[in-house]
């Protein structure tokens, strides 16, 4: 290693550039290849969880790429309906793109009523699932529906059955923490958010463009 370094070393700018562009063309080759073997296109079923923050805020992004393309969008909110978050006003100023339902009450652990949250979680996911059926919306953002999940506020089973129907070409994506197995075990594309550090363990509060 260290006498490919001083190799280097001793190498022109010119050279150096020639040695990266052949280099990164060989990639670039390599890449071309895998690339034509990707020949399928579905719709996916995507989910956000960890303990790490930006489960939300990636599927929003998601959300509003596909706004920029001119798709029909819907977002229901399992938990966080009471919120007054940036990206509900964003979303709002496109009422022909987007179906909006902010369905959910609160965390649970602030309703402190098990009945009410089970309600709540049955109303947000009959919404839900209208628009992850039909033939309009063609990307569905169910966000922090892992929660309601974890709790046992709604059937896995039937949350699966009810993906397994989507139209095939339709996007649905579901955040929140403690994912069920069974859940990631059918999503097409599972990404987990790794807390590494996180300023509310050092006293600070949820910040207006950060949380919300």
């Amino acid at each position: 290693m260290a006498e490919k370094s001083d190799k280097l070393k001793n190498l022109s700018e010119e050279e150096l550039n020639a040695r990266h562009a052949e280099k990164m063309k060989k990639k670039k080759a390599a890449r071309d290849k895998i690339i034509a073997t990707k020949t399928i296109e579905k719709g996916l079923t995507i989910v956000h969880t960890g303990k790490g923050k930006g489960k939300s805020t990636a599927a929003f992004g998601m959300i509003f790429r596909a706004i920029g393309n001119d798709m029909k969008v819907g977002v229901v909110q399992f938990v966080k309906g009471k919120w007054g978050t940036g990206e509900r006003k964003v979303l709002e100023a496109f009422p022909d793109q987007v179906t909006l339902a902010t369905m959910g009450e609160g965390f649970t652990w602030e309703t402190q009523d098990r009945q009410r949250d089970i309600d709540a979680a049955r109303q947000a996911w009959e919404k839900a699932k209208e628009m992850i059926l039909d033939d309009e919306h063609q990307m569905v953002l169910c966000d922090e529906l892992n929660i309601v999940l974890r709790y046992d506020y709604l059937p896995i089973d039937e949350i699966i059955e009810t993906l397994k129907q989507k139209p095939e070409m339709k996007h649905v994506i579901i955040t929140g923490r403690n994912a069920k197995d069974e859940l990631m075990d059918f999503a097409d594309l599972v990404t987990e958010m790794e807390m590494v550090k996180h300023p509310f363990r050092s006293g600070v509060k949820a910040q207006v463009g950060i949380e919300f």
